[in-house]
């Protein structure tokens, strides 16, 4: 089945996403311009790269030979590093929300544990509704086959009194929308 999102779903999302105060851009689907988002919306800072589960890794060839790019940390590095990169298997257009696997290799901490969360999603995998997720029309059934976390927005919380942002997670959240062709899936 291939993935198709229109212009409509894509726009709503991106909406969506900055309605929930995310920061969002789109992105044609190749290395070197992965590369150049990624460098502008790391700031320099050192990265904590999760292994992408849904998107090619040959993707992120180039940016994985930066020096500031880290995806076997150690402990000093998983306590000190402020930003997050993974991908996510897809995306929900009415809510603006990201949808990241967390049962393997390093999403918990890349998309929790950090200050700022970057994420890439294909653009035909951004869905129309929350309950898309678990549909064989859209992913195939991806949602029924993980776990995941639905991510809208940065951190936030007004439990003691003003919002305030980072609190429980990331006080930031970066998309990054690759436009694939449509002819092609990811794995």
């Amino acid at each position: 089945m291939q993935y198709q999102s229109n212009a409509d779903i894509i726009e709503q999302f991106i909406a969506s996403a900055k309605e929930a105060v995310a920061t969002v851009e789109r992105i044609p689907a190749n290395a070197n311009s992965l590369n150049d988002a990624l460098v502008e919306a790391a700031e320099n800072e050192m990265v904590l790269l999760a292994q992408p589960d849904d998107l090619e890794p040959e993707l992120f060839s180039i940016f994985k030979l930066n020096k500031n790019v880290v995806t076997e940390p150690t402990k000093e590095q998983l306590a000190t590093i402020k930003t997050g990169i993974t991908d996510a298997f897809c995306a929900i257009a009415s809510t603006g929300s990201i949808c990241v696997s967390i049962t393997k290799n390093l999403t918990s901490p890349a998309s929790m544990l950090t200050r700022k969360h970057i994420v890439i999603v294909d653009s035909r995998t951004i869905i129309p509704k929350p309950r898309d997720i678990f549909s064989e029309k859209y992913l195939e059934g991806k949602g029924l086959k993980r776990s995941f976390s639905i991510i809208t927005g940065p951190s936030a919380t007004a439990d003691m009194g003003p919002l305030v942002r980072g609190v429980h997670g990331p006080g930031k959240l970066h998309i990054v929308i690759v436009d694939l062709p449509t002819g092609r899936q990811s794995s």
